[in-house]
């Protein structure tokens, strides 16, 4: 059956996607450091209400409000040390290098091109030390596949080795996420456990990666393919050792269900199937 049409389909009933951990509280002390005998009221709003009240309000992550606060300052045409502060703050809130490069792109068109030029000067000070081999080619690999790849997927680091990504996709109907492996990074040998039904399925969306079951050969996964994992049925995935990999992660809904993560896949056991 054609992939898009199955998944269309499907009706899940329910779904677990894990979630990024949540981000800490924000705290500022600029403003009495810098002003607290000068103006101690304003030194007070800065530090307690803008960063201690707004910038912890539960409608939007603080990578987003870094987001729309460098878009208001480079229109305002604010390119100075306030903004350098503001970049600064964006990155440690997870703002990476390609979403900089995107949204002073986009804001060039409307903010000014003086502005964005003055904005991507600072703003490559502030990146320069991620633009890394490894940064370009998850930058490339990006722009393989439609699917975004998403955040760090630190929640579960514990679990894999190398650096993995979750981009949940939809919430409704049929909520499922991205999952982007780095090259060499797999998740650790688990399993699905149910009473009934569960399980999980794979489309693989980008890339070349590997998935095992216990006790059988692995499997080379490639765009297109479409991986059914039974319930309680202990296995692994991730990505070749010389591939970025993606695929979607679909949770078959079922009874008692729970995920039992286990050890990891050695070097050893994954260097024979690279060496194939």
């Amino acid at each position: 059956m054609n992939i898009s049409k199955f998944i269309l389909c499907l009706t899940l009933s329910t779904f677990s996607i894990p979630m990024i951990m949540a981000q800490e509280k924000i705290t500022q002390t600029a403003g009495r450091a810098q002003l607290g005998e000068f103006a101690p009221k304003f030194a007070e709003l800065n530090d307690d209400v803008l960063f201690g009240e707004v910038w912890n309000r539960p409608g939007l992550s603080p990578h987003d409000r870094s987001m729309i606060t460098i878009a208001t300052l480079v229109g305002k045409g604010i390119i100075d040390s306030s903004l350098t502060h503001h970049l600064n703050f964006a990155k440690s809130n997870g703002v990476t290098r390609t979403e900089i490069s995107e949204i002073l792109t986009h804001i060039a068109f409307y903010a000014g091109w003086p502005n964005a030029w003055g904005a991507f000067r600072l703003a490559k000070e502030v990146w320069n030390d991620e633009a890394t081999a490894d940064d370009k080619g998850k930058a490339a690999f990006q722009r393989e596949m439609i699917f975004p790849i998403g955040e760090p997927n630190s929640a579960y680091a514990q679990y894999f080795i190398g650096n993995s990504y979750l981009a949940p996709i939809s919430k409704e109907q049929i909520p499922f996420a991205n999952v982007t492996f780095e090259p060499g990074c797999r998740n650790n040998w688990h399993i699905h456990h149910a009473t009934k039904g569960g399980g999980q399925m794979l489309v693989c969306v980008a890339g070349r990666g590997w998935y095992q079951e216990e006790g059988k050969p692995a499997v080379q996964m490639l765009p297109g393919d479409v991986i059914h994992i039974p319930a309680n049925v202990k296995h692994w995935h991730g990505a070749a050792a010389d591939s970025w990999f993606a695929h979607l992660a679909f949770e078959v809904p079922g009874e008692n269900a729970s995920n039992e993560w286990l050890e990891p896949v050695t070097d050893e056991e994954y260097g024979k199937l690279e060496n194939k």
